[in-house]
Parts: structure tokens; C-alpha cells; sequence
């Protein structure tokens, strides 16, 4: 593991949105969604691919709080342009459990 210091943790602007919208995503090499994700007001809504369909279904994405990662240039992932990475951990399983506040926070917060 590389040792990496304060300066570079701080350039990783971890934030906390809701998920507003949920698609599925046919054309995945990997079962995946759609996101659409509101960060409040000063980021917006930005859109992710997500390989969550293990754990999750769509409606029971939508109104749920997730981390992403907000200031990663945009990937084209096929037809669509990821604008942010929802952050997650793999299970005993390899499926993927989303990462996510314990409690409600303002869309947009700053993970610290």
C-alpha cells in the first residue's frame, strides 16, 4: 500500500448526495445502473454508472444518501458520461455494498 499524505487526501472532494433517478443499464459489460445523484446546490446532479444490482433494486435506490466521489474528470462508459463515482465495498460475495452516511446530511457535504 502507497503511503499518501494530508495534501493528497484533501484534493478528493468525497461529498454526499441522494439519489434522485435510477435507470437500468442494458449495454454494461457488467449488470450496472443508471444514477443520477443531487449534491445540492453549489455541485448539482450529476450522473454515475453503478454495478450495484447485486444488493440493490432501482426503486429502493431513489431517496437513498450515497459518497461519491465528485471531482474525477468524466468517463464515457459506453452511452453514457459518469460525472462523479459512487463509492462502495465489495462483500464476502464480491457484490457491491454502497458506502453511505448512518444518518441524513445535507446533499453536497464534505466527507472530513
Amino acid at each position: 500500500m502507497e503511503t499518501i499524505d494530508w495534501n493528497d487526501f484533501e484534493k478528493v472532494e468525497l461529498r454526499c448526495g441522494t439519489v434522485v433517478r435510477v435507470e437500468d443499464f442494458p449495454e454494461a459489460r457488467r449488470p450496472a445502473y443508471k444514477l443520477w445523484v443531487d449534491f445540492g446546490p453549489e455541485i448539482g446532479t450529476r450522473k454515475s454508472s453503478a454495478q450495484i444490482t447485486g444488493h440493490y433494486d432501482r426503486e429502493e435506490l431513489v431517496g437513498r444518501q450515497v459518497v461519491a466521489v465528485v471531482n474525477f474528470p468524466p468517463k464515457q462508459i459506453g452511452p453514457i458520461r459518469s460525472e462523479c463515482l459512487v463509492t462502495g465495498l465489495h462483500d464476502e460475495n464480491g457484490d457491491v455494498v454502497l458506502v453511505q452516511p448512518e444518518r441524513p446530511v445535507p446533499n453536497g457535504t464534505k466527507l472530513c
